[in-house]
């Protein structure tokens, strides 16, 4: 694992941190939140097992040092939970935890400007290790990934997708999320609790922000940062041949 500096440094005491842990795996919820309290005995600690439970966390309360998200989130696709989660909270030291161990998930991951990509099988000790280094204000990223080719296309590839969609308010990232899912005007109207009226005001200014005619394009737009697909390069030439 490589550490680097980070620019920004974390709002509180290193002894007493607020750390976020996102994550809907019980078991591994609980490791890793056991891990943080024997590490840090004066956390506090908070919980969300969605993307849309998190950002109720982030909305709802002080400044959170530390987020620790899980990649593989129900109801999301890809890397856009994450991203919504990182516009919510530009402020805080945002750190992937996850099973997957692929370069290209990496480099996109990065583009996000997280504080570090932390594998599911780093050890206990070394786990407690990174994230006082990350509260520290470093940037831990397993050293394999950083100058892997396919790390740094990932990332570029990545980082023109997410520059569109900065341009997007939490409501429209939102409906975008559904729309990759595949929710109609009427259930994503359900989901949110606004009228069909509004729905489709969203839907237009997503398509307009993100310069595609149709949902089929956004979802093709934004399946660079869907890691479930095999390689989503392929999938976007298949789409458009």
């Amino acid at each position: 694992m490589t550490t680097t500096r980070a620019v920004h440094q974390t709002a509180s005491t290193a002894d007493a941190p607020r750390l976020l842990v996102v994550e809907d795996h019980p078991l591994f919820r609980t490791a890793l939140i056991d891990v943080i309290r024997m590490t840090f005995p004066r956390a506090e600690l908070l919980q969300a097992t969605s993307i849309g439970g998190a950002l109720d966390v982030v909305a709802s309360g002080e400044a959170i040092d530390l987020i620790l998200l899980d990649l593989s989130m129900p109801g999301t696709t890809g890397l856009l939970g994450a991203f919504r989660v990182r516009m919510a909270a530009p402020r805080s030291a945002l750190v992937i935890i996850s099973a997957h161990d692929d370069s290209r998930i990496v480099g996109s991951a990065m583009a996000l400007g997280i504080s570090g990509y932390i594998p599911k099988s780093t050890p206990k000790a070394e786990l407690a290790e990174l994230i006082r280094s990350i509260l520290d204000g470093a940037v831990c990223v397993p050293k394999r990934f950083l100058m892997a080719p396919a790390a740094k296309q990932a990332r570029a590839d990545a980082q023109a997708t997410l520059s569109e969609l900065g341009t997007l308010t939490p409501q429209q990232l939102c409906v975008l999320d559904m729309i990759c899912h595949g929710l109609q005007n009427k259930q994503i109207a359900h989901e949110l609790n606004i009228s069909i009226t509004t729905v489709k005001v969203h839907v237009t200014d997503v398509l307009r922000k993100l310069h595609v005619r149709s949902r089929t394009e956004a979802i093709v737009k934004i399946s660079v940062l869907d890691f479930r697909q095999p390689d989503s390069g392929d999938q976007r030439s298949k789409s458009q041949g």
